[in-house]
């Protein structure tokens, strides 16, 4: 995989192109099932594609209840090229209180201050997601594609894609 060739790939970056106007444009939800086995969904932004493939990052905080929802799944890495890729806001929030508690300071940020060059700090997790299935769905031309990838025995595979009922 890997390439603008992924026929999903394109119709996602002409989407936030065209969408770029719009503040939450690079937003999408990400879900997990927690070790309870309950479902958790949860807003993430959207940081690109890790390079040369069309696998999906996202940085979070590594204390974060969804760290613990994929820990069973090892695939992931730190890239300081994502940490300086954040703003400086950005990378402050992974000094600030852990995520999910409860706020006792209103000012998260109060005692927190980075050096713009330093590196990663231990709460910056970039996860990598590298999607099987992708749905795309276009209301306003009422079109629905289902891009699915297939496995093939010689450890390659390739982007199947199927036009369905919106």
């Amino acid at each position: 995989m890997g390439s603008l060739s992924v026929p999903w790939k394109q119709l996602l970056l002409t989407a936030l192109e065209t969408n770029a106007h719009l503040k939450y444009s690079s937003f999408f939800q990400l879900a997990t099932v927690r070790p309870n086995g309950k479902p958790a969904n949860r807003t993430v932004v959207f940081r690109g594609f890790q390079e040369g493939s069309d696998k999906i990052q996202i940085n979070t905080d590594s204390r974060s209840h969804k760290i613990e929802d994929i820990k069973h799944c090892p695939f992931g890495e730190l890239r300081e090229k994502a940490w300086f890729s954040s703003s400086l806001k950005s990378r402050l929030q992974y000094l600030a209180s852990t995520p999910g508690l409860p706020c006792i300071d209103e000012e998260l940020y109060k005692d927190c201050t980075l050096e713009p060059s330093a590196g990663p700090v231990d709460a910056f997790c970039l996860l990598i997601l590298e999607p099987e299935q992708v749905d795309y769905l276009n209301l306003k031309v009422n079109v629905r594609l289902r891009h699915t990838f297939k496995q093939s025995n010689d450890g390659k595979g390739q982007w199947l894609q199927e036009k369905v009922n919106p």
